[in-house]
């Protein structure tokens, strides 16, 4: 029954999550800036998150009418499908999850990453405006070229466990968490997740002072809402992530692997928050060369440093 009802239930609590996130966000961004957080609605604020979601539900949603008018709403809809069929091989629990011994678990997540470069694209091209095709065009191009270094910088990690199961994944760092011998793949993972949701300090694709609001520029009501809460559960996806391949998955002392695995998932997300409160925007060329110039040769460097590594102790008696 547990099994049966973990396909409904996951994709609701990840949406709840992400909705509640928001919350979370304003209020640690408020603790960190020294500032009010939302704090009107329910104790501490904690309804606004219920109050923005029932908001957006009951905004006009509106379709410009110089847009293309299928490709515009199928386009939320592809950046949402896709980061919840993510969450279907995350092992959250010491059961896994829907389809948590999925032996080729990591490649199924870097594909819906990929296929939700889609989502973006379409969204800038079919609103025919010139602000959200930029937006749509620097994105395409950050996602795409960030999920390079991104897979590239997890080669360490399948060769130490010798699987693309994530499950796998986990019971290889029973002994040392990933993050230790992996801390070049690990850096330069992080820097690739968030360049990958396109959350501050790399949210070029969306910022507010040049490009409007980017390639959701023209959006509105719930399709708004697709959008916004599709980033906010990249976070959490992204975070899981980090969670299950380096630090651990749900592995711990005492507690069960659920506990374990929420509390360094919300860690991570903590992190996430911080960064936005602490670090600037860089430029869009200044992203694009770090990426390129820099991660590129950090992630091959360390695949071949873990590669070498490997072969002498394989040939050391």
């Amino acid at each position: 029954m547990m099994r049966l009802s973990l396909p409904v239930l996951t994709p609701l609590a990840v949406l709840g999550l992400a909705t509640m996130l928001t919350w979370v966000e304003r209020r640690l961004l408020g603790l960190w800036q020294d500032r009010y957080g939302p704090n009107r609605v329910g104790p501490g604020g904690v309804f606004q998150a219920v109050a923005d979601g029932v908001k957006l539900l009951f905004k006009q949603d509106w379709v410009p009418p110089f847009a293309d008018r299928g490709v515009f709403v199928l386009a939320p809809a592809i950046g949402m499908m896709t980061v919840l069929l993510s969450f279907a091989v995350i092992p959250f629990t010491a059961m896994g999850g829907i389809a948590g011994g999925m032996n080729v678990g990591l490649l199924f997540i870097l594909a819906m990453m990929g296929l939700g470069v889609y989502a973006v694209v379409l969204a800038g091209w079919a609103s025919n405006s010139k602000y959200a095709l930029l937006g749509g065009m620097r994105a395409a191009a950050q996602m795409i070229s960030y999920e390079v270094f991104m897979g590239v910088s997890l080669l360490g990690v399948v060769m130490a466990a010798g699987s693309f199961s994530l499950r796998d994944i986990v019971a290889a760092q029973g002994r040392v968490w990933f993050v230790i011998p992996q801390c070049l793949g690990f850096c330069v993972f992080m820097l690739a997740g968030i360049a990958e949701t396109h959350r501050l300090p790399f949210d070029l694709p969306e910022g507010e002072n040049e490009l409007g609001a980017g390639f959701h520029t023209e959006y509105s009501g719930l399709k708004f809402g697709m959008f916004f809460i599709a980033e906010y559960a990249g976070i959490i996806l992204v975070s899981a992530l980090v969670t299950t391949l380096y630090l651990g998955g749900g592995l711990g002392p005492v507690l069960p692997a659920a506990v374990w695995f929420t509390l360094k998932t919300c860690g991570m997300v903590m992190f996430f928050i911080l960064l936005r409160a602490a670090l600037p925007r860089p430029r869009y060329d200044q992203l694009m060369a770090l990426g390129w110039k820099i991660l590129l040769p950090l992630s091959l460097l360390n695949v071949m440093a873990t590669g070498t590594i490997m072969m002498l102790r394989a040939t050391t008696p």
